[in-house]
């Protein structure tokens, strides 16, 4: 009944395998099985390369690699998911960027990397995929100052309603990919939170007491 890609999730396991098996095929029948990782909000990203073995799940919240038919994915559920994609290098990432990732500095140590790895900012294109909107993120004062205290700028990032305070994440995160020397930028301004029938949310979930969420998939593949 649903596209829910969360292993993580309370969904039957068995369904979860047939939507990774669904999305696997919509972008290409012949390409290996969905690489996916233990999220862990945190900064921490692996890279996959022809000596990559491992097939325990790496605990990080980015994936950045060179190899073709090899599709990498994020999975979100209000977090913002980022795609990036060296059409040069032909290098490609996948990142979950929820608030504590983004904090972290996750956005510039997975950019740097590639640039280390021979990309060029010039030819990095980011994408940022479906999150949730200030308007639903509200946050406590403590959260506010942690970020004032990290950059005073970042003021601008939040919004004051009455007596309640907001939080911009995905435009944080569009700043961050700036920063980090990427001005080719596309962003998907549509809200997890509110697009009830097309994305699952965690916050909208809790707010409707619901025990579980499922998780919503960000996939690229080089060809």
């Amino acid at each position: 009944k649903s596209l829910n890609c969360g292993p993580g999730s309370n969904d039957n396991s068995a369904n979860v395998k047939k939507n990774l098996n669904i999305v696997k095929n919509k972008i290409s029948k012949k390409s290996k099985n969905i690489f996916l990782l233990n999220q862990i909000h945190s900064n921490k990203f692996v890279f996959i390369d022809k000596k990559h073995k491992s097939k325990i799940k790496p605990k990080a919240d980015a994936i950045i690699t060179d190899q073709v038919n090899l599709p990498i994915a994020v999975l979100t559920a209000d977090c913002v998911p980022i795609l990036v994609f060296d059409n040069q290098r032909k290098m490609i990432a996948a990142i979950h960027s929820g608030w504590k990732g983004a904090y972290k500095g996750i956005i510039s140590k997975v950019i740097k990397f590639m640039v280390k790895r021979g990309s060029k900012s010039k030819n990095i294109t980011a994408v940022i995929g479906p999150s949730i909107s200030v308007k639903n993120y509200e946050v406590q004062k403590d959260f506010y100052k942690k970020f004032i205290r990290k950059d005073k700028t970042n003021h601008k990032f939040f919004k004051m309603g009455k007596e309640k305070l907001y939080f911009n994440l995905s435009s944080y995160v569009k700043s961050l990919i700036l920063k980090s020397g990427v001005k080719k930028i596309e962003k998907i301004d549509v809200d997890t939170f509110d697009a009830k029938n097309k994305f699952f949310s965690a916050r909208r979930s809790k707010s409707l007491n619901h025990a579980d969420y499922g998780r919503n998939i960000s996939i690229i593949m080089l060809n």
